[in-house]
């Protein structure tokens, strides 16, 4: 049976990217949290419009590094709720709540390709701290995850069945 093996294959990505967002999650946490902390005592030697740029993190060696961090949390966020609730919604295995499901996983995806994109820049532009680098490789391995996750999902939503009132 098809359905099966997309509920399996959806339920075991969707579990991969919990854990994979949660790890996001915690080191980007960290990387504001630190931030943070040393804003103060660096910003201060820096001249003045980099002084009031207000996402600058002294553990980047360029400006995207607070672009990428604010991003990777805020995609770490919603692609952890994200993955709790398609697992939920996997379970029910009807339209609405593939499609619910669907959608969720999208939106989580065009969040992480946002954060991959900055992740990318900074690689780009030159070496980084080794959580930075540790935090751009699972934002670029949960990107690839995510995108099959979510073609799984959509393929999940036409073979359901549908519910008709």
């Amino acid at each position: 049976m098809a359905s099966g093996g997309s509920k399996s294959v959806a339920s075991i990505l969707l579990a991969l990217n919990l854990v994979l967002y949660l790890v996001i999650t915690v080191i980007a946490s960290w990387a504001v949290n630190h931030g943070v902390d040393r804003s103060r005592e660096t910003a201060s030697r820096l001249p003045i419009p980099a002084r009031i740029f207000p996402i600058y993190f002294p553990i980047g060696n360029n400006m995207a590094t607070g672009f990428f961090i604010i991003f990777s949390l805020i995609a770490g966020v919603v692609g952890a709720t994200t993955s709790l609730t398609g697992l939920h919604n996997l379970s029910q295995w009807n339209a609405p709540n593939l499609n619910a499901a669907a959608v969720s996983s999208f939106t989580t995806w065009a969040l992480t390709v946002l954060a991959m994109g900055f992740a990318c820049k900074e690689i780009e532009l030159g070496w980084t701290d080794s959580n930075l680098r540790t935090l751009e490789i699972f934002t670029i391995i949960v990107t690839a995850t995510q995108m099959l996750c979510t073609g799984v999902i959509h393929v999940g939503v036409s073979e359901a069945p549908s519910i008709t009132y």
